[in-house]
């Protein structure tokens, strides 16, 4: 079992019952497909694009704000890692992308997920292998693309 600790720092969207859901649903389908004993736990900050924005220049020097950031525990008996969601760039991705907010968040808690397994983006096959988890995990929890 996955605990999921899970914080609110924004005050752009509502952070509703069925947004809490959707990100419990997606680290818990994520963590079924790859969790291998030991680590169970992961912490989700969700925030503001501004608040995105600063973390992503203090930790990665990319002064702008992203969508999700991974922080893998690589100590510790219990803690997978943390995830920080911008809701707001969630909602925003989603328009642009012409799909639901809910298939945007799950994707992005999965995708935050797999960076806390190791997986990685930066070669194509890597992201191809990424990929292709993530369409996986999603479709098994139907989040699809609409």
């Amino acid at each position: 079992m996955l605990t999921i600790w899970l914080r609110n720092e924004q005050t752009v969207f509502p952070l509703t019952h069925a947004v809490r859901r959707t990100i419990r649903r997606s680290a818990r389908g994520a963590f079924k497909m790859l969790g291998q004993g030991g680590r169970n736990a992961v912490s989700v900050l969700v925030c503001d694009n501004a608040a995105i924005k600063e973390l992503n220049a203090q930790w990665r020097g990319i002064d702008k704000a992203t969508d999700v950031l991974s922080f893998p525990m690589e100590d510790g008996d219990e803690m997978l890692g943390d995830i920080v969601l911008s809701l707001e760039k969630a909602y925003e991705q989603a328009e642009e992308y012409g799909h639901s907010p809910a298939r945007e968040i799950g994707f992005l808690t999965v995708h935050s997920m797999l960076h806390l397994y190791g997986y990685d983006h930066i070669e194509e096959e890597d992201r191809a292998e990424m990929r292709a988890m993530e369409e996986k995990i999603l479709t098994k929890l139907k989040l699809l693309r609409v």
